[in-house]
């Protein structure tokens, strides 16, 4: 007899209906039972933010959360972020400003950077550092994250000001 629970939940505006074990934290049901493998497991109890998601438009650490806390959720990944044409714009002044290395870390922050451009869409260098502080990366500086974020969000009020 399995012991795996259904759960329902909308992912990247889909609803998604899957079987998980209680055990299992969302982290692992997102990259081993739906194969949405941009979460990245980095130390797997919430430290670094490699796993970064944002669940009822909260940003949660998907490895702290269960799969079954997941049902009637809505949540967005970093699949969920890259539009069906080009990339987001966090997604390409990451690029731009060579805001990344090896990548492990970069999904978790452009989910966060997500959420506090959401939620703040004007933010100062200090909003941006404070907001991403419970990522880490191992690889490159801070700076240049930071720049790429700030960078966004003026592209993104640009836009908003002057739609095409």
């Amino acid at each position: 007899m399995s012991n795996k629970v259904l759960v329902t939940a909308t992912i990247n505006d889909e609803e998604m209906s899957f079987l998980c074990e209680p055990r299992q934290s969302l982290l692992e049901v997102l990259r081993d039972v739906l194969n949405l493998t941009g979460a990245k497991e980095g130390c797997n109890n919430g430290n670094c933010g490699a796993c970064a998601v944002i669940m009822n438009g909260v940003l949660v650490n998907s490895c702290l959360v269960l799969g079954v806390e997941a049902n009637g959720a809505t949540i967005t990944t970093i699949e969920g972020i890259t539009p069906k044409e080009g990339l987001h714009p966090l997604q390409q002044k990451f690029l731009e400003d060579a805001a990344l290395q090896c990548g492990i870390c970069t999904p978790g922050f452009i989910v966060a950077a997500k959420a506090l451009l959401d939620k703040n869409p004007n933010p100062t260098e200090h909003e941006v550092r404070y907001w991403l502080a419970g990522n880490l990366c191992r690889c490159t500086g801070y700076d240049k994250i930071v720049r790429a974020v700030l960078d966004a969000a003026t592209e993104m009020a640009s836009k908003q000001r002057n739609p095409a």
